[in-house]
Protein backbone atom coordinates (compact mmCIF):
# COMPACT_ATOMS: atom_id res chain seq x y z
CA UNK A 1 0.00 0.00 0.00
CA UNK A 2 1.18 3.52 -0.76
CA UNK A 3 1.53 5.78 2.21
CA UNK A 4 1.62 9.16 0.54
CA UNK A 5 -1.65 11.05 0.12
CA UNK A 6 -0.81 12.56 -3.24
CA UNK A 7 0.03 9.27 -4.93
CA UNK A 8 -3.08 7.69 -3.43
CA UNK A 9 -5.08 10.55 -4.92
CA UNK A 10 -3.88 9.46 -8.37
CA UNK A 11 -5.62 6.11 -7.85
CA UNK A 12 -8.79 7.84 -6.65
CA UNK A 13 -8.86 10.07 -9.71
CA UNK A 14 -8.39 7.01 -11.92
CA UNK A 15 -11.40 5.31 -10.31
CA UNK A 16 -13.55 8.43 -10.47
CA UNK A 17 -12.92 8.73 -14.21
CA UNK A 18 -13.40 5.04 -15.09
CA UNK A 19 -16.53 5.74 -17.11
CA UNK A 20 -14.82 8.20 -19.44
CA UNK A 21 -13.69 6.85 -22.83
CA UNK A 22 -9.96 6.24 -23.08
CA UNK A 23 -8.04 7.73 -25.98
CA UNK A 24 -7.29 5.23 -28.74
CA UNK A 25 -3.86 3.68 -29.06
CA UNK A 26 -1.43 5.25 -31.49
CA UNK A 27 2.26 5.09 -32.25
CA UNK A 28 4.40 7.48 -30.21
CA UNK A 29 7.84 8.64 -31.29
CA UNK A 30 10.43 10.30 -29.10
CA UNK A 31 12.83 13.00 -30.25
CA UNK A 32 15.85 13.17 -27.95
CA UNK A 33 17.06 16.68 -28.69
CA UNK A 34 19.87 18.81 -27.32
CA UNK A 35 17.31 20.73 -25.25
CA UNK A 36 15.26 17.79 -24.04
CA UNK A 37 12.80 15.08 -24.98
CA UNK A 38 9.77 15.61 -27.20
CA UNK A 39 7.14 12.89 -27.48
CA UNK A 40 4.87 12.89 -30.54
CA UNK A 41 1.71 10.89 -31.10
CA UNK A 42 1.29 9.82 -34.72
CA UNK A 43 -2.05 9.68 -36.52
CA UNK A 44 -1.62 6.12 -37.75
CA UNK A 45 -5.17 5.64 -39.01
CA UNK A 46 -5.79 9.14 -40.36
CA UNK A 47 -2.54 9.47 -42.34
CA UNK A 48 -1.27 5.90 -42.81
CA UNK A 49 1.00 6.47 -45.81
CA UNK A 50 2.63 9.54 -44.26
CA UNK A 51 3.14 7.79 -40.91
CA UNK A 52 4.63 4.76 -42.68
CA UNK A 53 6.96 7.06 -44.62
CA UNK A 54 8.13 8.80 -41.43
CA UNK A 55 8.61 5.51 -39.58
CA UNK A 56 10.58 4.15 -42.52
CA UNK A 57 13.22 6.84 -42.04
CA UNK A 58 13.06 6.45 -38.26
CA UNK A 59 13.44 2.66 -38.29
CA UNK A 60 16.43 2.87 -40.62
CA UNK A 61 18.17 5.23 -38.18
CA UNK A 62 18.20 8.02 -40.75
CA UNK A 63 16.88 10.61 -38.29
CA UNK A 64 19.47 9.82 -35.60
CA UNK A 65 22.21 12.47 -35.31
CA UNK A 66 20.41 14.91 -37.59
CA UNK A 67 19.76 18.51 -36.55
CA UNK A 68 17.08 21.18 -36.63
CA UNK A 69 18.12 23.23 -39.64
CA UNK A 70 15.36 25.84 -39.80
CA UNK A 71 13.65 27.95 -37.16
CA UNK A 72 11.11 30.65 -37.88
CA UNK A 73 9.75 31.95 -34.53
CA UNK A 74 6.00 32.19 -34.47
CA UNK A 75 5.79 29.83 -37.45
CA UNK A 76 7.72 26.51 -37.49
CA UNK A 77 10.89 24.61 -36.66
CA UNK A 78 12.05 22.12 -39.29
CA UNK A 79 14.22 19.02 -39.29
CA UNK A 80 14.69 15.63 -40.86
CA UNK A 81 16.79 16.87 -43.74
CA UNK A 82 20.46 17.04 -42.75
CA UNK A 83 23.18 15.40 -40.68
CA UNK A 84 26.64 16.73 -39.89
CA UNK A 85 29.41 15.79 -42.29
CA UNK A 86 32.79 14.29 -41.45
CA UNK A 87 34.71 17.43 -42.38
CA UNK A 88 34.46 20.86 -40.70
CA UNK A 89 31.41 22.96 -41.62
CA UNK A 90 30.00 20.21 -43.84
CA UNK A 91 26.52 18.75 -43.83
CA UNK A 92 25.04 15.68 -45.47
CA UNK A 93 21.48 15.64 -46.82
CA UNK A 94 19.46 12.60 -45.89
CA UNK A 95 19.02 10.11 -48.72
CA UNK A 96 15.42 10.63 -49.81
CA UNK A 97 13.16 7.68 -50.42
CA UNK A 98 10.35 7.89 -53.01
CA UNK A 99 7.92 10.69 -52.16
CA UNK A 100 4.71 9.92 -50.35
CA UNK A 101 1.25 10.80 -51.71
CA UNK A 102 -0.29 13.83 -50.06
CA UNK A 103 -2.77 12.94 -47.29
CA UNK A 104 -3.89 16.41 -46.27
CA UNK A 105 -7.29 16.63 -44.60
CA UNK A 106 -9.10 19.66 -43.23
CA UNK A 107 -9.83 17.54 -40.15
CA UNK A 108 -6.07 17.64 -39.40
CA UNK A 109 -5.20 21.32 -39.62
CA UNK A 110 -1.76 22.84 -39.13
CA UNK A 111 -2.42 23.94 -35.58
CA UNK A 112 0.13 24.72 -32.88
CA UNK A 113 1.85 21.55 -31.71
CA UNK A 114 1.19 19.48 -34.82
CA UNK A 115 3.88 17.89 -36.98
CA UNK A 116 3.57 17.94 -40.77
CA UNK A 117 5.59 17.03 -43.85
CA UNK A 118 7.59 19.60 -45.81
CA UNK A 119 7.21 19.55 -49.60
CA UNK A 120 8.60 21.10 -52.75
CA UNK A 121 6.67 24.10 -54.01
CA UNK A 122 4.13 23.32 -56.70
CA UNK A 123 4.13 19.57 -56.09
CA UNK A 124 1.58 18.30 -53.54
CA UNK A 125 3.01 14.77 -53.66
CA UNK A 126 6.69 15.60 -53.07
CA UNK A 127 7.13 14.97 -49.31
CA UNK A 128 10.09 12.75 -48.46
CA UNK A 129 12.12 13.05 -45.24
CA UNK A 130 11.75 16.62 -44.00
CA UNK A 131 9.11 17.53 -41.44
CA UNK A 132 8.21 20.56 -39.35
CA UNK A 133 6.42 21.34 -36.09
CA UNK A 134 3.93 24.20 -36.06
CA UNK A 135 4.68 26.85 -33.43
CA UNK A 136 1.33 28.58 -33.96
CA UNK A 137 -2.01 28.11 -35.66
CA UNK A 138 -0.81 28.08 -39.27
CA UNK A 139 -4.00 26.64 -40.73
CA UNK A 140 -4.95 29.78 -42.68
CA UNK A 141 -1.63 29.58 -44.51
CA UNK A 142 -0.54 25.94 -44.69
CA UNK A 143 -3.89 24.16 -45.03
CA UNK A 144 -4.43 25.75 -48.42
CA UNK A 145 -0.85 25.74 -49.65
CA UNK A 146 0.36 23.28 -52.30
CA UNK A 147 -2.56 20.92 -51.80
CA UNK A 148 -2.34 21.32 -48.03
CA UNK A 149 0.58 20.38 -45.79
CA UNK A 150 -0.11 16.93 -44.34
CA UNK A 151 -0.36 16.86 -40.55
CA UNK A 152 0.44 13.37 -39.27
CA UNK A 153 0.87 13.79 -35.51
CA UNK A 154 0.89 16.07 -32.50
CA UNK A 155 3.31 16.89 -29.69
CA UNK A 156 2.35 15.36 -26.35
CA UNK A 157 2.51 16.64 -22.79
CA UNK A 158 5.04 19.38 -22.10
CA UNK A 159 6.93 18.74 -25.33
CA UNK A 160 6.02 22.15 -26.72
CA UNK A 161 8.06 23.73 -23.93
CA UNK A 162 11.11 22.12 -25.52
CA UNK A 163 10.00 23.12 -29.02
CA UNK A 164 9.42 26.71 -27.90
CA UNK A 165 12.86 26.75 -26.29
CA UNK A 166 14.39 25.67 -29.60
CA UNK A 167 12.45 28.39 -31.41
CA UNK A 168 13.76 30.98 -28.93
CA UNK A 169 17.42 30.20 -29.68
CA UNK A 170 19.48 32.74 -31.65
CA UNK A 171 19.78 32.09 -35.37
CA UNK A 172 22.42 32.60 -38.03
CA UNK A 173 22.28 32.76 -41.81
CA UNK A 174 24.63 30.01 -42.92
CA UNK A 175 23.39 30.16 -46.50
CA UNK A 176 21.21 27.92 -48.63
CA UNK A 177 18.87 25.72 -46.62
CA UNK A 178 20.47 27.11 -43.44
CA UNK A 179 19.39 30.73 -43.68
CA UNK A 180 17.43 30.34 -40.41
CA UNK A 181 19.75 27.98 -38.55
CA UNK A 182 19.19 27.89 -34.75
CA UNK A 183 22.30 27.64 -32.57
CA UNK A 184 22.22 25.75 -29.29
CA UNK A 185 25.49 27.42 -28.27
CA UNK A 186 27.37 30.36 -29.81
CA UNK A 187 30.12 29.50 -32.26
CA UNK A 188 33.50 30.28 -30.65
CA UNK A 189 35.81 28.82 -33.30
CA UNK A 190 36.22 29.29 -37.04
CA UNK A 191 34.29 26.06 -37.64
CA UNK A 192 30.90 24.96 -36.38
CA UNK A 193 31.02 22.24 -33.72
CA UNK A 194 28.41 19.59 -32.94
CA UNK A 195 27.60 21.45 -29.73
CA UNK A 196 26.48 24.47 -31.77
CA UNK A 197 23.60 22.57 -33.34
CA UNK A 198 20.22 21.50 -32.01
CA UNK A 199 20.88 17.81 -32.48
CA UNK A 200 18.42 14.95 -32.64
CA UNK A 201 20.63 12.41 -30.93
CA UNK A 202 18.04 9.66 -31.23
CA UNK A 203 14.58 9.37 -32.76
CA UNK A 204 12.80 6.24 -31.56
CA UNK A 205 9.37 4.65 -31.72
CA UNK A 206 7.28 2.53 -29.38
CA UNK A 207 5.90 0.51 -32.31
CA UNK A 208 7.81 -2.60 -31.22
CA UNK A 209 6.17 -2.46 -27.76
CA UNK A 210 2.38 -2.97 -27.89
CA UNK A 211 0.66 -0.56 -25.52
CA UNK A 212 3.82 1.50 -25.04
CA UNK A 213 2.22 4.60 -26.54
CA UNK A 214 -0.47 4.63 -23.88
CA UNK A 215 2.03 3.80 -21.15
CA UNK A 216 4.30 6.70 -22.15
CA UNK A 217 1.38 9.12 -22.03
CA UNK A 218 0.55 8.01 -18.49
CA UNK A 219 4.22 8.12 -17.46
CA UNK A 220 4.56 11.65 -18.79
CA UNK A 221 1.45 12.72 -16.91
CA UNK A 222 2.70 11.24 -13.63
CA UNK A 223 6.10 12.90 -14.08
CA UNK A 224 4.41 16.27 -14.47
CA UNK A 225 1.99 15.68 -11.58
CA UNK A 226 4.58 14.30 -9.12
CA UNK A 227 8.02 15.65 -10.08
CA UNK A 228 9.23 15.37 -6.49
CA UNK A 229 8.92 11.58 -6.69
CA UNK A 230 9.45 10.92 -10.40
CA UNK A 231 12.32 13.23 -11.24
CA UNK A 232 14.06 12.68 -14.59
CA UNK A 233 17.05 10.41 -14.84
CA UNK A 234 18.38 10.63 -18.39
CA UNK A 235 20.90 13.50 -18.73
CA UNK A 236 19.64 14.62 -22.16
CA UNK A 237 16.03 14.59 -20.99
CA UNK A 238 15.07 17.34 -18.55
CA UNK A 239 11.39 16.66 -19.25
CA UNK A 240 11.17 12.86 -19.18
CA UNK A 241 13.06 9.69 -18.35
CA UNK A 242 13.71 6.97 -20.90
CA UNK A 243 11.23 4.08 -21.25
CA UNK A 244 12.61 0.55 -21.30
CA UNK A 245 11.34 -3.02 -21.49
CA UNK A 246 12.47 -5.96 -19.34
CA UNK A 247 10.99 -9.08 -17.75
CA UNK A 248 7.55 -8.36 -19.17
CA UNK A 249 7.40 -4.79 -17.85
CA UNK A 250 7.48 -1.49 -19.75
CA UNK A 251 8.97 1.02 -17.31
CA UNK A 252 10.88 4.17 -16.46
CA UNK A 253 13.48 4.48 -13.71
CA UNK A 254 14.16 7.70 -11.78
CA UNK A 255 17.67 7.56 -10.38
CA UNK A 256 17.46 10.54 -8.03
CA UNK A 257 14.53 9.01 -6.12
CA UNK A 258 15.34 5.37 -6.97
CA UNK A 259 11.77 4.84 -8.08
CA UNK A 260 10.11 3.04 -10.97
CA UNK A 261 6.77 3.32 -12.71
CA UNK A 262 5.78 0.47 -14.98
CA UNK A 263 2.98 -1.22 -16.88
CA UNK A 264 2.35 -4.90 -17.48
CA UNK A 265 -0.79 -6.80 -18.49
CA UNK A 266 -2.96 -3.69 -18.35
CA UNK A 267 -1.89 -2.63 -14.85
CA UNK A 268 0.06 0.45 -13.76
CA UNK A 269 2.70 -0.10 -11.06
CA UNK A 270 4.97 1.88 -8.73
CA UNK A 271 8.12 0.64 -7.00
CA UNK A 272 10.13 2.91 -4.73
CA UNK A 273 10.49 4.57 -1.34
CA UNK A 274 6.79 5.44 -1.06
CA UNK A 275 5.85 1.78 -1.32
CA UNK A 276 8.63 0.55 0.98
CA UNK A 277 10.38 -0.61 -2.20
CA UNK A 278 7.65 -3.13 -2.86
CA UNK A 279 5.87 -3.37 -6.22
CA UNK A 280 2.39 -1.91 -5.82
CA UNK A 281 -0.52 -1.31 -8.18
CA UNK A 282 -1.69 2.20 -9.04
CA UNK A 283 -4.76 0.83 -10.83
CA UNK A 284 -5.46 -0.15 -14.40
CA UNK A 285 -3.64 1.32 -17.37
CA UNK A 286 -7.03 2.11 -18.93
CA UNK A 287 -7.92 4.35 -15.99
CA UNK A 288 -4.48 5.96 -16.22
CA UNK A 289 -5.01 6.73 -19.91
CA UNK A 290 -8.32 8.40 -19.08
CA UNK A 291 -6.71 10.64 -16.48
CA UNK A 292 -3.71 11.47 -18.68
CA UNK A 293 -6.03 12.22 -21.60
CA UNK A 294 -8.04 14.69 -19.55
CA UNK A 295 -4.79 16.45 -18.63
CA UNK A 296 -3.79 16.73 -22.28
CA UNK A 297 -1.35 13.82 -22.53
Amino acid sequence: MFRHRQLLSVCLVFVALMMLAAASSATTVRLQTTLGVVDIQLFDSAAPATVANFLGYLNSGAYDNTFIHRSVPGFIIQGGGYALGSTPNSTVPLAAQPPVANEFSASRSNLRGTIAMAKLGGDPNSATCEWFINLADNSANLDGQNGGLTVFGRVLGNGMEIIDAIAALPKVNAGGAFSDLPLATPRTTANYQRSNFVMLDKVSSDAANPGASDSDRVFAYLEAAFPQYLSPAYPLSPANAISQSAAGYYFRHYASSNAYIATANGTLYYLGPLSANQLGSLGTLADGITTASRAGY
